[in-house]
């Protein structure tokens, strides 16, 4: 009998986790790292990664910071290779760091907006997976969580290009399962809801707001940057081993929400 509990160890594996210094991504490399996985923390400041990288080793969890701009293809390339370098390969990605710099009407947004949003939500995580991919594949395989939100599913208020973006991963998401399935490598999405980070403290820190939209949710209440970290681990582990292409929301209820 295989025992299922083994069956989410990440013992010997190797995670990169963008936009990790905080929020949701610090979350999920905890996670990751407390099912024994080695994890890249990564965020644009260096001082930001190893402040994490430095918190984690003191709790005996195994880490390195490696900053990352992921709108920069050079800084890109540099992520992955410090990492094989430093670890000798990697077995789990996930695409977390991600931009909303507009609130507001679609009409009302500029080219460079736009391009910016697609560059860093779109563009960075295709490119990212696909230098992380040859790395994988030498391994026999290895997953990607693609971390999108509910937006990508239901058009909010003033988030238009942004839930366009992640509308858009999650199609990249499915193609990267369906061509890569062959090598072992699987691609997820999770979409959270409201999440209690400082990428949304405008929707929380206004009491007014926060409380019509916890009325309309059947769970009452937004959630916690570790509430995603638990499907994260299932989907990176051997746990998660037949599921594959899919769209994993964890909002609350929102998206059932009247």
């Amino acid at each position: 009998m295989n025992s299922i509990k083994q069956s989410f160890d990440l013992e010997g594996k190797v995670a990169v986790i963008t936009g990790s210094s905080k929020g949701i991504g610090k979350a999920i490399a905890q996670g990751l790292a407390e099912y024994g996985a080695k994890v890249v923390i990564s965020s644009r400041s260096q001082e930001a990664v190893d402040e994490v990288a430095a918190e984690f080793k003191t709790a005996g969890l195994e880490a390195v910071g490696i900053a990352c701009h992921i709108g920069k293809k050079t800084e890109r390339q540099n992520l992955v290779h410090k990492t094989i370098a430093h670890y000798g390969g990697i077995d789990i990605l996930i695409n977390n760091a991600a931009i909303n710099p507009v609130y507001g009407p679609i009409e009302d947004a500029d080219e460079e907006v736009f391009d910016k949003i697609m560059d860093v939500n779109v563009k960075a995580p295709w490119m990212l997976s696909n230098l992380v991919m040859s790395s994988m594949k030498e391994r026999g395989g290895g997953s990607i969580v693609n971390i999108a939100s509910v937006e990508a599913l239901h058009p909010g208020a003033g988030l238009g290009l942004y839930s366009t973006s992640k509308a858009a991963l999650l199609m990249l998401t499915k193609n990267q399962a369906k061509e890569w399935g062959p090598y072992g490598i699987r691609a997820n999405v999770v979409c959270p809801g409201l999440i209690k980070t400082k990428f949304s403290a405008a929707l929380w820190q206004n009491e007014k707001l926060l409380q019509k939209i916890e009325k309309t949710l059947p769970s009452a209440r937004m959630g916690m940057p570790d509430e995603i970290a638990g499907i994260v681990c299932l989907l990176a582990s051997d746990a998660g081993a037949y599921m594959t292409g899919g769209v994993y929301n964890a909002d609350g209820g929102y998206m059932i929400a009247g």
